[in-house]
């Protein structure tokens, strides 16, 4: 399997905070956290409460490196990015690095995923991921 994705961080710690908005926390919006829209934070929902997760329909297989396969190197490389609306990946960060060039090669596969987006009360929704993208040599 070159990828596996799952959800990021916990639905249920939601900052209490003083907004404008409807919602909780410092944005004006009617979401949590200091967001201007109705999801967590900068408008990216966490996945759980009636939160979709969006679907891979395109998975890039990450390239191994040249320097990694002299070193027989293997494992998974895990990757936080934020679906957005358009299926697309973005702000795309490694959280367990393999170093050898498999990082750099990771990020590059996963900006080339694209998604089903999730969906929170039946519309489209930038929502928060980790995909596992596992390199091994045959």
């Amino acid at each position: 399997m070159p990828g596996k994705i799952d959800a990021v961080g916990d639905p249920l710690s939601v900052s209490r905070g003083t907004g404008r908005g409807s919602g909780f926390g410092p944005g004006t919006g009617s979401g949590d956290g200091p967001g201007t829209g109705p999801g967590f934070g900068d408008g990216v929902f966490q996945p759980g409460n009636d939160v979709m997760m969006p679907i891979a329909v395109h998975v890039e297989k990450p390239r191994y490196t040249t320097d990694a396969m002299r070193a027989r190197l293997q494992g998974v490389v895990v990757i936080e990015c934020v679906v957005r609306q358009n299926g697309v990946c973005s702000d795309i960060r490694v959280v367990r690095p393999l170093h050898f060039g498999l990082d750099e090669e990771a990020r590059r596969a996963a900006a080339l995923w694209r998604f089903r987006p999730g969906k929170y009360q039946g519309r489209p929704v930038a929502v928060a991921v980790r995909i596992e993208l596992e390199f091994s040599v045959r």
